[in-house]
């Protein structure tokens, strides 16, 4: 028998001990890092860094834990098995993209926004043949999978970035059907427009419906008025670097100023965010644009909600229409009727909706910061809402990833706790120094794991802000029965528990979300020893 779930309120205020529980606020995330490259023998060869996140000197590279390429990896990508093989190309290009009526040059996938939808089963190795025409370094992270620690896209862990005009090819079995997406993981390069969906079909799909609309949500900046990813870091940072050496050297801000002040969200604890974004996105159109999704009265449609963008969480919601969450970060759960939904960056969920008659908007309103993106449901005739639409589901019942029950089929065997980490989320606006147990990031960072013990992580919030905190190449259950995920909002002053078990050898990265607070130091590694399986 499973232990009866506490009763307890939606966050465990961190101030005092904790209790298990499971209650809080949710999650989402964006990434960065960069910080040495891998060497043939798998051994990290550091180059000079400085500032904050600087690089690990190679005589700082920790000995002792499984290395990306290394033979647990191997051993664990055979016991995956080894299915038909989907054989793909992407390219990451400079482009020309219209946002609104508007020609933005900015960084994509195959020259458009979204990047190309990547659709496989589960049980089939995907092979991805990468090529970089961007002029930097850059790779591709698989966000939510879990796969061979060596194709997870991270540079300075497990892989080397792939220099500009040069190609890589990710081979890699996958596992878990879900909604996932991609993105690189260097510097702040995701906020551009480097994303694009990944999904992985069940080929025992239970649930039944007629459509499926996949809704990529993003905040947007690049390119607008002379903005760019790099001069906002920076403009954070009071002018101040980053210090990971795979991003080229930041340049002078540019345009005009995009921090955001005196934004606020009750459901995030405070501050809603860092940057004032001028657009926001659903599947790389602005709400005077929007994309209009065509189904019939009576139609059931699947909808998977992703979230891509940099610093932007999303109230969600499709006028006229409950939803029904059956999904989060790919992970299954018990099915909860709602109204709108909470959605952080990286997260992403999966909803069904019966569809009425008419001319419905999907609207995503960037909680606290005032601003919304849109696209359509039309099943009717009639005129199509107008930009700035805000239907009144979103102010209706909310449902939260801590709301929610793990689908019996995916839920973790009760077992004690063999290892725990703390995880303290420190720093503060006024100085964007952002940091787990008050340390910056740097590559020599490792928090142990062995292979078979299950695992606690406390992620205990001390800082003024949310944070979506994101583990790789591994879900993780909300403690005491809670949703599945890979991403999880820490709210300011709270405390979030969660499980997982070591199945996936390797070097794992561990960081929030927002793409300025991972590249400022809010990151670390999950390192698995090296030691015979127990």
């Amino acid at each position: 028998m499973r232990p009866e779930r506490p009763s307890r309120p939606q966050t465990e205020p961190s101030a005092r001990p904790a209790e298990p529980g499971r209650r809080a606020l949710l999650g989402a995330g964006a990434a960065a890092v960069a910080a040495g490259l891998l060497g043939a023998g798998g051994t990290a060869v550091a180059r000079p860094a400085g500032g904050r996140g600087a690089a690990a000197a190679p005589g700082d590279v920790p000995a002792g834990y499984v290395t990306p390429g290394g033979p647990q990896v191997r051993d664990a990508e055979k016991r995956r098995g080894n299915g038909p093989v989907r054989q793909l190309s992407l390219l990451a290009t400079p482009a020309l993209v219209q946002l609104g009526g508007r020609a933005v040059r900015t960084w994509t996938y195959g020259g458009a926004l979204t990047g190309p939808e990547i659709r496989v089963a589960a049980g089939d190795m995907l092979a991805v043949d990468f090529a970089n025409q961007l002029p930097q370094a850059t790779t591709v992270h698989w966000h939510g999978l879990t796969l061979r620690n060596d194709m997870d896209g991270v540079p300075g862990i497990t892989q080397d970035a792939v220099p500009p005009g040069e190609s890589f090819t990710y081979r890699y079995m996958t596992q878990r059907p879900g909604t996932y997406y991609y993105h690189p993981h260097v510097g702040v390069q995701q906020d551009r427009g480097l994303y694009g969906p990944l999904i992985i079909e069940d080929p025992r799909e239970p649930l039944a419906y007629d459509k499926e609309w996949v809704v990529v949500l993003d905040d947007w900046v690049d390119g607008i008025d002379g903005s760019d990813p790099d001069a906002i870091l920076k403009e954070l940072n009071h002018g101040m670097s980053s210090g990971h050496e795979m991003r080229a050297a930041a340049p002078e801000p540019k345009g005009p100023s995009r921090m955001l002040k005196r934004s606020h969200s009750d459901l995030l604890g405070g501050e809603a965010g860092n940057v004032d974004y001028p657009l926001h996105l659903i599947n790389g159109r602005t709400a005077d644009d929007p994309e209009t999704f065509t189904a019939a009265p009576g139609d059931r449609i699947r909808i998977r909600i992703i979230n891509a963008g940099g610093d932007t969480a999303y109230r969600v919601a499709l006028g006229g229409h409950t939803m029904t969450l059956t999904h989060t970060d790919g992970h299954p759960v018990e099915h909860a009727d709602t109204d709108t939904l909470l959605i952080g960056m990286s997260e992403r969920y999966d909803v069904l909706v019966t569809a009425k008659d008419g001319v419905f908007p999907l609207t995503a309103l960037a909680e606290g910061k005032k601003h919304l993106a849109q696209a359509v449901l039309r099943t009717g005739g009639g005129a199509a809402p107008g930009p700035g639409t805000r239907p009144q589901e979103l102010d209706g019942k909310l449902v939260t990833a801590f709301d929610l029950d793990c689908a019996e089929s995916v839920r973790l065997p009760d077992r004690e706790v063999d290892r725990r980490h703390e995880l303290v989320l420190t720093g503060s606006m006024r100085r964007f120094d952002w940091a787990i147990n008050h340390k910056p990031y740097t590559s020599s960072q490792r928090y142990p794991v062995r292979e078979g013990e299950r695992v606690e992580l406390v992620f205990r919030n001390h800082s003024p802000m949310w944070h979506p905190m994101h583990l790789h190449g591994h879900p993780f259950e909300l403690t005491y029965g809670g949703a599945r995920k890979d991403t999880v909002i820490v709210r300011p002053g709270h405390t979030i528990r969660v499980h997982l078990d070591a199945d996936n050898p390797g070097l794992w990265m561990l960081h929030c979300h927002n793409v300025y607070h991972s590249e400022s130091g809010m990151m670390t590694v999950l390192g698995y020893r090296d030691e015979p399986r127990v």
